[in-house]
């Protein structure tokens, strides 16, 4: 297939990028580091500049194209939530994301899949229910940028196209997300849960996310909001304790959840909270996993070599 990818140079874009590319799909890439994007593939892929914000002649790579794959947006966990920063990460989603779609329906031939990212966070805050894609929206700021966000993906239906919206949690791999920066306090001895312990962590190993955009793309019976979580929904508490296992390292220290709201602001209540989300459509669509439990993840991920 011909795949045109947003936000291929980060922490998921760049090795799905690389995985489209050894199946052999011709893999075309919208991105705004240009530079950094040819030093990232060379040849391998075909960069093409956008800034996200405005129509242009970027759109002629659509021309033609089977697929789009949008992982476009700011980072969700690299600072305080500040008003600003809120509608930086709002923006940086919702407008590349309807960029894409209005350059979709103007082209004579359309691409007929959009797999467009979302979060488990449409979900609100939830420590009661199994959260299945058929689950209500819950509230919140990221419950309200989740809508917004599918919201604009979600026209391209209008027109045809097959939309799929990611909702993923937790990716876990040793090169960036939430868990290099969970792992530190053990190597030094002081690592623990963070409190109240009991909040649910939903998460997905990199090469299982990785595993499900691509199995997606295979699946056209597919559509609408999909579950990006590993079947194993564990509880902070087991999850450091687990960490702890894997690392050969106590998990003793608890972190106050009032401790990380001081230091982040809402970003903090963030991290003591969760949802428990099951990947109801991806396993009675049968993907198979390739880390169903935590500790078979953990283990792949920090024992390499």
């Amino acid at each position: 297939m011909h795949i045109v990818v947003a936000g291929g140079t980060g922490f998921i874009g760049h090795p799905l990028c690389l995985s489209l590319c050894q199946e052999g799909h011709q893999v075309t890439l919208l991105t705004r580091r240009i530079t950094e994007a040819q030093r990232l593939y060379g040849s391998t892929v075909t960069a093409v500049e956008w800034n996200g914000h405005e129509a242009g002649s970027w759109e002629d790579c659509l021309k033609g194209a089977d697929a789009v794959i949008n992982l476009a947006g700011a980072p969700i966990a690299d600072s305080r939530w500040t008003n600003g920063r809120k509608r930086l990460l709002t923006i940086s989603r919702v407008l590349p994301t309807g960029l894409l779609v209005s350059a979709m329906s103007r082209q004579s031939s359309k691409p007929r899949t959009l797999i467009n990212a979302s979060g488990i966070g449409y979900y609100g805050v939830n420590d009661t229910s199994v959260l299945d894609e058929g689950a209500a929206r819950g509230q919140g700021f990221l419950a309200d940028l989740c809508l917004a966000w599918e919201a604009e993906a979600l026209r391209a239906a209008e027109f045809g196209v097959r939309v799929v919206t990611l909702r993923t949690g937790m990716v876990l791999e040793q090169d960036g997300g939430a868990l290099p920066k969970m792992v530190l306090p053990f190597h030094l001895f002081a690592g623990g849960p963070i409190l109240p312990g009991t909040q649910w962590v939903s998460w997905i190993h990199r090469r299982d996310h990785i595993g499900l955009i691509q199995w997606l793309l295979a699946t056209p019976s597919i559509s609408g909001p999909v579950n990006a979580v590993a079947p194993e929904v564990v509880t902070m508490n087991q999850f450091c304790e687990v960490l702890g296992q894997v690392l050969r390292r106590p998990s003793w220290l608890p972190v106050p959840g009032f401790v990380l709201q001081l230091a982040l602001g809402e970003l903090g209540t963030l991290m003591s909270t969760g949802q428990r989300v099951y990947s109801a459509k991806a396993l009675a669509g049968g993907y198979s996993f390739h880390y169903p439990t935590l500790k078979s993840a953990l283990l792949a991920t920090l024992t390499k070599g």
